[in-house]
């Protein structure tokens, strides 16, 4: 990717799209990022060879990042939104496209806090993107063109899978693949949990609930693989493992997990309300 590309923020998220985006072939030198400490911008600036700028040096940071960006990531935290988008407005060339990383928030909020007529995406990525598994969901605001679109999938494409959903869909994303990750964890843990009631030593019982989430995901991740055909593929008729499925379903996990998914779009729609107040 030619254009430049400017991190506003750069937190552990911000740096997991940097390094894959740079491993995908872009050139270090188009890329600009902010931070507030001078010690995470010559981190930033050493491990990647960017141009990193810190606040606490720099108050106008954030303004030469974004002078000649054709695109620019939000990375601060979603109550700072508001107040950068309207800092960097002035200076963001008409074709830049903002694309903005931070949950809950929506397009009408960053639209309404930049210039009339500026190209925002609204994005949802996950942790998994830190090694190059993760996926995204970007939403498009009224003004993005083909080629703005094209510009912030190529962005993400080197941490992850990149799709495109309509944005009344973002807080279902948000529950089932911005919180995953934890689903999967907490099931990990008690996977563990259990290996020890069944008398094994916490230390044999955390490896092997941690190396088999890991191996099943892994399998999962491969071309064409259904979930349910690799359930299957493991359930034997009359065997141990389906003696556990007909546990899960009799103690009805699959409504327990849709019961939290329904909760955590639900809290994602009230961030998003509670935003639109500040």
């Amino acid at each position: 990717m030619k254009t430049k590309i400017a991190f506003l923020g750069c937190g552990s998220m911000g740096e997991a799209i940097l390094a894959g985006m740079l491993a995908a072939g872009t050139s270090p030198q188009s890329v600009a990022v902010t931070v507030r400490r001078p010690e995470r911008a010559h981190e930033l600036a050493t491990s990647y060879g960017v141009t990193a700028l810190a606040h606490n040096e720099e108050t106008e940071a954030n303004i030469q990042a974004v002078t000649g960006a054709g695109v620019v990531i939000l990375g601060v935290k979603p109550a700072g939104i508001a107040d950068l988008c309207r800092e960097i407005a002035q200076d963001l060339a008409a074709e830049s496209v903002v694309v903005s990383v931070a949950a809950a928030v929506s397009l009408a909020q960053l639209e309404g806090a930049l210039k009339a007529g500026q190209a925002v995406i609204r994005s949802m990525p996950n942790t998994p993107l830190k090694v190059g598994r993760g996926v995204v969901a970007l939403s498009t605001g009224s003004s993005v063109d083909e080629h703005q679109l094209a510009a912030a999938h190529a962005v993400f494409a080197g941490s992850g899978v990149v799709l495109d959903v309509p944005e009344e869909q973002q807080n279902a994303v948000s529950a089932i693949s911005g919180s995953g990750p934890a689903y999967a964890f907490y099931l990990a843990e008690a996977m563990a949990a259990a290996a020890t009631d069944l008398g094994l030593a916490p230390e044999i019982a955390h490896i092997l609930a941690r190396e088999t989430v890991a191996g099943a995901g892994l399998m999962l991740a491969e071309p064409g693989a259904v979930a349910a055909e690799l359930r299957r593929a493991v359930t034997s008729p009359n065997g141990t493992t389906e003696q556990a499925l007909a546990s899960f379903d009799r103690d009805g996990l699959p409504a327990i997990i849709s019961a939290g998914a329904q909760a955590a779009a639900a809290r994602a729609a009230a961030i998003t309300e509670e935003l639109g107040h500040k």
